[in-house]
């Protein structure tokens, strides 16, 4: 591989990938890796740099990750962040230890001297920090480079060796400068160019795939979203009609929803397709369950189920391919990220059952959202397509709040079919980066008619990101969501009352389950 990358040794900790992010936006190619990679693995990416992710550990616990032994002979530029940089300066002979107080949320650092990592940037500036242990004592080599309030060595360098450590994390978007700093860490530190695109991943995908299968026979789950249509469209550009899509409609789709997958695929990219009726066998399996891990699990297992018979009708299929995407293995966490912390379980990937048959392929595994489209666009993917907003495998099923039902899945669907339509018609849609409702577990009194009402109540949710990592609510007109709202009480039978979730993600995530 001629390509040049700063690769991202993964500690477990949960914005590990926004540096991965982060590092691509700059033009040079990043994976995020864990933490005990071997060394050839790490060099097979032609890296010019090491980025250490932060993690929850302390550096004294028992079993905590520890500093890769290579990594102190290889020769090449490291940045530590936060628990990376607490273990450089463990593994080097500096002191790491508990404050008096800790330090989580926002902090001015003062940059002590001039320095490469802080060019074009001011003396005091504001970050994010989210830290128990600090650096008491710095390994020898290793100067000050700034200083916060409790934080003595904010950040240190050592300029022959070009290891450096922050105490903050650069990736987020609290910390003003942050994206300033990896920059110059990319490519003032580690002289990378910015040469890495978009496209650049869609030809290496194809070259992964085509060595992953081989001859064999590949059956992709096609859900109807951005993610597994991007994810199907580079498989059968690598392996052509080894690749069958099988689209699964389990009566948890969105109004209209499974008509425009089947005429698409099969009308535009005359892509071989499969189009199974399940609504009856998801419904079944999830009568009378209300807790969404359950749910997403049997959503999960049923969808396997359905794979592998579909697989054994085709004949001779060995791969599954998923359009996973990377804040999917983060919340779940996924076998590859051990010293992660279990937000929700997707269904595509904690939720597979453990005995399942086929061999995953997930090209799409460590991108975002935003990557995903412009992987898309290169692919020849419809814009309207490519911008539509995500929906979550499980479907409707995690968006009825509590169990679920045909008649509920109904409610929903005109509810939401509402909401979407008149963001269209304002002109939002593309505004926002994630819009739907909710239909929740509970009934409020109203009145219509003049008369006394007892019905369910619908929630709207709409969100803007970067990332799908951090989200805000959306400020939407107030004529908007009134008109929203009338229409849902006035057009969806047994809804009386529409609320508008006003939360941030964290501490709240954008699905309500």
């Amino acid at each position: 591989m001629t390509q040049v990358s700063v690769p991202v040794l993964d500690f477990g900790g949960q914005t590990a990938q926004l540096l991965v992010r982060r590092v691509r936006e700059l033009g040079v190619y990043s994976e995020l890796l864990p933490h005990d990679t071997s060394e050839a693995a790490v060099r097979a990416l032609n890296p010019q740099g090491i980025i250490l992710s932060g993690g929850p550990a302390s550096v004294y616990e028992p079993g905590a990750p520890q500093l890769p032994t290579w990594l102190l002979t290889a020769d090449l530029p490291v940045l530590g962040v936060c628990y990376g940089m607490q273990l450089q300066s463990y593994a080097l002979g500096g002191q790491v230890a508990p404050p008096a107080e800790r330090e989580f949320g926002p902090a001015t650092i003062e940059i002590l001297d001039e320095h490469a990592l802080f060019t074009d940037t001011p003396r005091e500036q504001l970050v994010w920090m989210s830290h128990g242990d600090r650096l008491e004592a710095l390994p020898p080599g290793f100067h000050p480079i700034a200083r916060s309030a409790n934080s003595p060595f904010a950040a240190m360098g050592d300029d022959a060796r070009r290891w450096y450590g922050i105490q903050f994390h650069p990736e987020v978007v609290h910390t003003r400068f942050g994206r300033d700093l990896l920059r110059n860490f990319v490519h003032g530190v580690c002289g990378c160019g910015s040469d890495w695109q978009a496209s650049s991943f869609v030809s290496d995908a194809i070259e992964r795939i085509r060595a992953q299968v081989g001859s064999g026979k590949v059956l992709c789950a096609l859900s109807g979203g951005v993610d597994s249509a991007v994810a199907a469209l580079l498989i059968h550009r690598a392996v052509g009609d080894q690749l069958t899509c099988v689209f699964v409609d389990n009566g948890l789709m969105r109004l209209g929803e499974a008509a425009q997958v089947v005429e698409t695929f099969r009308e535009h990219f005359h892509v071989p397709l499969v189009a199974v009726d399940a609504a009856e066998e998801f419904l079944a399996a999830l009568e009378g369950v209300a807790d969404p891990e359950r749910k997403r699990k049997i959503i999960g297992e049923k969808f396997i189920r359905i794979f592998e018979r579909e697989a054994r009708r085709i004949g001779n299929v060995q791969f599954l391919a998923q359009g996973t995407l990377y804040p999917d293995v983060i919340e779940s966490k996924a076998p590859d990220r051990q010293k992660g912390v279990t937000i929700k379980t997707h269904h595509n990937v904690g939720g597979l059952p453990a005995d399942m048959q086929l061999k995953l392929v997930e090209p799409l595994r460590y991108l975002f959202k935003d990557e995903v489209r412009a992987a898309g666009l290169e692919l020849g993917l419809p814009e309207d397509w490519v911008w539509r907003h995500p929906f979550p495998g499980p479907g409707l099923g995690v968006r009825i709040l509590g169990p679920v039902s045909w008649e509920r899945a109904e409610t929903l669907r005109r509810a939401d079919a509402i909401f979407i339509g008149e963001l269209r018609a304002a002109g939002l849609y593309r505004a926002t980066q994630q819009a739907f409702a909710v239909l929740l577990p509970i009934q409020s009194v109203g009145v219509m008619g003049d008369g006394r009402t007892y019905a369910d109540v619908i929630a709207l949710r709409a969100v803007t990101t970067e990332d799908y990592m951090t989200a805000d609510w959306a400020r939407l007109p107030d004529d908007l969501l009134a008109r929203v709202s009338s229409r849902i009480v006035n057009e969806v039978p047994g809804v009386n009352r529409v609320v508008y979730d006003i939360s941030s993600k964290p501490p709240s995530t954008i699905e309500w389950e």
